[in-house]
């Protein structure tokens, strides 16, 4: 799952959260290239069927969802949550299939971005949005290796993370704790069952695939879930937004590290130009 919870700033950063929010981001990022791993044999689609079990299994278990008592007003945006989160990590994981795990990322987190971007009439924050775009220009620039359908995946991606952002919050709104999360979660997964369960007949999963896909799921969706929730405790909202900017980074090295996929000078600078903007625009927002 993606970050959920929020919390008002109490406190300037402390190293043990610093190091809490680094950790999130590296797990995170290194369970999606281990999960990257069992595509040749299970597919983006059959790691992420893995991934959202095992999301709705961690979040059932902490936010214990009361679903017999949902009315209407409260399951309409849980199961368009449920589909954005799915979809988001379908996406996600299948344009990381195509371009690499740092460029995926990188065009995925235009989403926040623009939902930061969105809200500010500063014209520093303009200017950032200038700085993001002409990142997206350089890495999806024309050459003979472009994998256009593989950006725009990406792109999508990032639609659906701003999409989870708003729903997020409404279904927050409305629901107590971590009960929606844990609700979408659940549908989710439910709606990945027979995809699976069609991916696993056509073609046989092996035990190292296996393990890497619940190892994705793990890795990207508990441990990130269960250490932003102490993060936050922690430190300011506005550092927490602040270092979730360098996920494309991390991204970019686990690629680098683990897949052996290398980029040149044009995509570390794309990379480096929305990574700035994000910093820039939230350096002086409120916790």
């Amino acid at each position: 799952m993606r970050r959920t919870l929020e919390r008002p700033a109490v406190s300037p950063a402390r190293p043990a959260g610093v190091a809490t929010m680094f950790g999130s981001g590296l797990s995170n990022q290194t369970g999606a290239a281990i999960g990257s791993l069992a595509f040749p044999v299970l597919g983006p689609l059959g790691v992420v069927a893995v991934r959202q079990y095992v999301a709705a299994l961690v979040l059932v278990a902490v936010g214990r969802p009361r679903l017999r008592e949902f009315t209407w007003r409260q399951w309409w945006p849980v199961l368009l949550l449920a589909v954005v989160f799915g979809t988001m990590n379908l996406t996600l994981y299948t344009a990381i299939d195509r371009i690499g795990l740092g460029l995926a990322v990188t065009l995925e987190f235009l989403g926040p971005l623009s939902i930061a971007l969105a809200a500010s009439r500063r014209r520093l924050d303009a200017g950032c949005a200038l700085l993001a775009a002409a990142g997206v220009v350089v890495l999806m620039r024309p050459r003979p290796s472009t994998d256009y359908p593989g950006m725009a995946l990406g792109l999508i991606a990032a639609c659906c993370w701003a999409s989870y952002i708003l729903l997020n919050r409404l279904v927050g709104h409305r629901i107590p704790g971590a009960q929606g999360s844990a609700a979408a979660a659940s549908v989710s997964a439910l709606t990945f069952l027979p995809i699976g369960a069609f991916v696993a007949l056509r073609h046989p999963p092996t035990a190292w695939a296996i393990l890497c896909a619940v190892a994705a799921g793990v890795l990207s969706s508990a441990v990130p879930y269960l250490a932003d929730l102490l993060t936050l405790r922690k430190v300011p909202a506005q550092t927490f937004g602040l270092f979730m900017s360098v996920n494309p980074v991390l991204a970019a090295v686990v690629g680098w590290v683990v897949l052996g996929q290398g980029l040149g000078v044009p995509e570390c600078a794309g990379i480096g130009a929305v990574v700035a903007a994000n910093a820039v625009s939230l350096s002086r927002k409120p916790g």
